[in-house]
């Protein structure tokens, strides 16, 4: 493997690439939201449930569907977690269908009204009121999903809930704390750069091994660097996405 001192440098040279351009992004995934205020309970909603889905799949499509749904007067009731709550299985499931949010006819909507059903259990539906029980504390919202997992399918996961408070902090205008417990959201794109930079073996090492190992590495190597881990995510992302531009400094 590479020395850290070496895979270190070359990060920054990663990150200063995206900050000035070159590695495109101008337009993410997540840009699709509604044009709803950043301090607002709707966004936070939006956002916690739709990454609930955000797994194996375009992300740029479920962004786009998830708007869609949301603006739509006949489906924006999804993103409620009381309304998904009190909903039946059949009406919950052709509103999750008609834009697309969900794929799965029968798992996705399952994931979706357990994640509701979780919000309403532990801080009666309000995302903000879940925030605000843990402090904004980033790290104490990782633990309280951690510690309920079952109701949090997939948002408690390494990959998501990293990757989902990165968007919070990006995109509302919450008062956020602790943003440096947030590690890389190792999805495939990730994964790939990381053994591009030779952080991991290329071949080898894989599953949930392979993500904790990206996320305790990246700590490791960034510790010290003024770098939080999760700032690595879009860099490293867009890098693999493009085809591994290759690497040059200004």
């Amino acid at each position: 493997m590479r020395p850290d001192d070496a895979i270190l440098a070359d990060a920054l040279t990663l990150h200063a690439m995206w900050k000035r351009g070159a590695l495109g992004g101008e337009v993410m995934p997540e840009d699709a939201h509604p044009p709803l205020d950043p301090s607002s309970e709707a966004l936070a909603r939006y956002f916690t449930l739709g990454m609930t889905l955000n797994y194996q799949r375009s992300s740029y499509a479920l962004w786009k569907a998830c708007t869609a749904a949301f603006d739509d007067p006949e489906t924006g009731w999804v993103f409620d977690p009381t309304a998904v709550t009190a909903s039946g299985a059949a009406e919950l499931r052709e509103a999750l269908l008609k834009h697309r949010v969900a794929l799965q006819p029968t798992r996705h909507p399952d994931i979706w009204r357990r994640n509701a059903e979780g919000l309403v259990r532990h801080a009666g539906g309000s995302v903000r009121t879940l925030f605000e029980t843990c402090g904004w504390n980033l790290a104490a919202v990782k633990a309280l999903l951690a510690a309920e997992k079952p109701s949090f399918p997939y948002l408690s996961g390494p990959k998501i809930s990293n990757y989902w408070l990165y968007v919070l902090c990006s995109y509302t205008s919450w008062p956020l704390v602790n943003r440096e417990a947030l590690t890389v959201a190792p999805d495939t794109h990730v994964v790939a750069a990381s053994r591009r930079l030779g952080l991991v073996p290329m071949a080898g090492l894989d599953g949930p091994l392979l993500v904790s190992r990206i996320a305790e590495d990246w700590m490791r190597v960034l510790d010290g660097s003024g770098y939080a881990p999760i700032d690595m995510h879009t860099p490293l992302w867009l890098w693999s996405r493009g085809g591994f531009a290759p690497l040059a400094v200004g």
